[in-house]
């Protein structure tokens, strides 16, 4: 059953379900790296600190061996001395063993970039179990691990072999010389040790890094059924964005027609753009759009208009112009309030002789719309200006 779901994953990862992955913890990692890294580090800090640890290391010994009888007499000196070393020597190995392991998790990071999840930190009691344990020793992937560590662990065995007995007379031999030149030696010795191990550890890395990165993604593999699930997930998702997208902008045409009654004046173009302009000199700093829409909406627009008894004007490239350029619950553009203020002071001015308080305007207004502001505008071509009222008796 197994061999046979591996045969039908056949089709890469998906960005998804990489995503997905790396969200429970799952990346590539390179422990060859990481030890590679380790080895050429310790290397490094020990040839550059072999003098500091050559005194560190011959000072520890002289206060070690430094006692008299009256020290000896005291019942806890050598629990005194043992806690004291220990203090130094933590002193010493803690800085080194930080770096080593900042080294590592910078290995780690490169090999499968960085990933913060505390997923893997939950308890997984199937693991526990002896039965499937064993069995995850006899699968591809858990044997070939653990046939690349035995083959490093007898390669590096090998070598570390081959230098001893090479060196195995030389190492004797510095036990008749001085101690801070035997730690000189046996530094000198163990950092030549060091890089034949880096040398082999490199060889591994290089081989190991691509390895585990297609090793992962072939576990990541996608059967067709999963490929279908998951794009119908997406389009689910679409669906559901384009919807709530439609939902909204049926909310935002209602709130719009709403607001029509309210406007002093509906300018249009005549059947494509309106827009619906009010201004209050006491609220207001320049005249504001509170609603505009184009082809149905725009009808829908002034339908609403002259059933509010809401002038409507027509004058195509003024209704063009704040369309393209005037923001739906903002005031107009600059450019254009001499525009506007011309319209409004007509309507105005029929509204007052309507009501009896003044003379009808001789004609409808032609307010000039700079013609860079018009998006129908062609450069050395007019646009021929109209501006009539509908009767909305």
């Amino acid at each position: 059953m197994a061999d046979q779901d591996a045969q039908d994953r056949n089709l890469p990862a998906s960005a998804k379900k990489i995503k997905r992955s790396r969200a429970e913890g799952q990346v590539p990692r390179s422990r060859d790296l990481a030890h590679f890294v380790m080895m050429v580090g310790a290397g490094v800090m020990l040839s550059l600190g072999a003098p500091q640890a050559s005194d560190w290391l011959q000072q520890m010994l002289a206060e070690s061996l430094r006692f008299d009888a009256s020290l000896l007499a005291r019942p806890g000196f050598m629990g005194e001395r043992l806690e004291l070393l220990t203090l130094k020597a933590m002193a010493f190995v803690l800085p080194v063993s930080g770096l080593l392991a900042l080294l590592a998790i910078g290995a780690n990071i490169a090999s499968g970039g960085w990933n913060w999840t505390m997923k893997p930190l939950a308890p997984r009691f199937s693991h526990l179990n002896p039965i499937e344990g064993f069995g995850r020793l006899f699968q591809w992937q858990g044997l070939g691990q653990a046939l690349k560590a035995v083959a490093l662990a007898l390669v590096l065995g090998l070598i570390a072999a081959m230098v001893m007995k090479d060196r195995i007379a030389s190492f004797i031999g510095i036990m008749a010389v001085p101690l801070p030149s035997a730690l000189a030696y046996a530094g000198q010795q163990l950092l030549g040790g060091l890089a034949f191990l880096g040398l082999a550890l490199a060889l591994f890395a290089v081989i190991d890094v691509p390895l585990q990165r297609q090793l992962y993604m072939k576990r990541l593999r996608m059967s067709r059924e999963e490929a279908k699930q998951e794009l119908k997930e997406a389009e689910g998702n679409l669906e559901m964005k384009a919807k709530m997208k439609a939902k909204m902008r049926e909310l935002a045409k209602r709130r719009m027609l709403a607001a029509v009654p309210q406007a002093d004046l509906v300018v249009m173009n005549p059947t494509h753009y309106a827009v619906a302009l009010k201004y209050d000199d006491a609220t207001m700093a320049a005249p504001r759009v509170i609603a505009k829409g184009a082809d149905l909406l725009a009808m829908k627009i002034r339908d609403v208009a002259r059933e509010s008894k809401v002038p409507v004007l027509q004058s195509p490239m003024l209704a063009r112009a704040l369309y393209a350029h005037a923001e739906l619950d903002r005031e107009i553009p600059a450019a254009l309030f001499a525009a506007v203020a011309q319209v409004l002071a007509y309507v105005y001015q029929l509204k007052a002789a309507m009501a009896g308080r003044g003379v009808a305007p001789d004609h409808a207004p032609d307010p000039q719309v700079p013609p860079e502001l018009d998006p129908h505008h062609k450069p050395n071509a007019g646009v021929p200006g109209d501006a009539d009222l509908e009767d909305e008796a």
